[in-house]
């Protein structure tokens, strides 16, 4: 177990370098639409060369690049030529808030998406099972924007239950973030419990249940003990795997919302061409899909005794 963890650690430091060896190349490799980008249009060719003399732009590209990875490290991706600061003091901000809106999608996502998918899954073919399916299957087949502007129309335009924003302008209110969370809820959960179902209806007809009902062992016992943790692995590992599109692919929620957060970062980074920005936004996404991988993966070896042990 140990051995594989540390495999899995040296995967990912390794698959990190070569996005990080990647992204330089394809943003820095030519200098002269970096001091275009930082300086602007309008600058003259004697504003840019004294620019990139200043910034080390002419040294060879190895070293460029080892300067550059030592900088990244240290938490420095440069100045934002958007909003005229270190990127750091925009980004960590913007990705705490993404944080707080996607662990509230958490917290009510899997639980209702575990329970629906078990309870489906314990009654294949009941009336509770197809019902559970079609709404699992109508609610992801609505993308994040259908039902972010439906539920605008329901709670904030007919009912004017809710505000329309989530812009925080007056501080942290939860109710600004009722409809971000329920947008992303509405699409993500079907997902995980047409899963969770289809997992829980293979480990019912395992041998080892049938077993346990013959011998007249309680229901609620034989699911506890003996079904859910089997069936929780294929889940574990697609839960896992929501981390990475909540931190980034939530840009349609967060722009539709006035919520300034991560996804809403990476939008206006790429649509003002703010190179540095972009270059740590994707390294931040990059290393939260590798990083949740890799926990997937040891979480996985946990759950399933026989990868642990071959």
């Amino acid at each position: 177990m140990i051995r594989f963890v540390a495999r899995r650690l040296l995967f990912m430091v390794a698959t990190m370098l070569v996005v990080s060896l990647i992204l330089f190349v394809l943003l820095e490799l030519s200098p002269g639409n970096v001091a275009t980008k930082v300086l602007g249009p309008y600058s003259t060719t004697e504003q840019r060369q004294l620019w990139l003399e200043a910034h080390g732009y002419l040294e060879p590209l190895h070293v460029r690049y080892l300067h550059w990875l030592g900088q990244v490290v240290r938490g420095d991706f440069g100045e934002s030529i958007r909003f005229k600061v270190p990127v750091a003091q925009v980004l960590w901000p913007r990705l705490g808030r993404t944080a707080v809106l996607g662990a509230l999608v958490l917290v009510v996502m899997v639980p209702l998406s575990l329970t629906l998918g078990m309870l489906a899954g314990m009654r294949e073919g009941s009336v509770l099972d197809r019902t559970i399916s079609l709404a699992s299957i109508v609610t992801t087949s609505v993308p994040e924007f259908a039902s972010a502007v439906i539920l605008a129309a329901v709670f904030v335009f007919a009912l004017g239950w809710l505000p329309g924003t989530s812009a925080m302008a007056e501080g942290w209110d939860v109710r600004e973030l009722v409809l971000p969370v329920a947008a992303l809820v509405l699409y993500d959960f079907g997902y995980v419990a047409r899963m969770t179902r289809a997992s829980m209806v293979e480990v019912m007809t395992r041998p080892y249940i049938r077993t346990a009902v013959l011998k007249g062992l309680p229901t609620r016992r034989i699911i506890a003990r003996h079904a859910l943790r089997n069936a929780l692995i294929a889940p574990f590992t697609v839960i896992m795997l929501q981390i990475n599109w909540l931190l980034s692919g939530v840009i349609v929620v967060e722009f539709f919302f006035a919520y300034k957060g991560f996804g809403s970062l990476l939008l206006e980074a790429s649509l003002n061409q703010d190179l540095y920005l972009i270059e740590a936004c994707t390294l931040v996404s990059v290393g939260v899909a590798v990083t949740t991988q890799t926990l997937a993966d040891i979480g996985y070896v946990y759950l399933n005794p026989r990868i642990r042990f071959s």
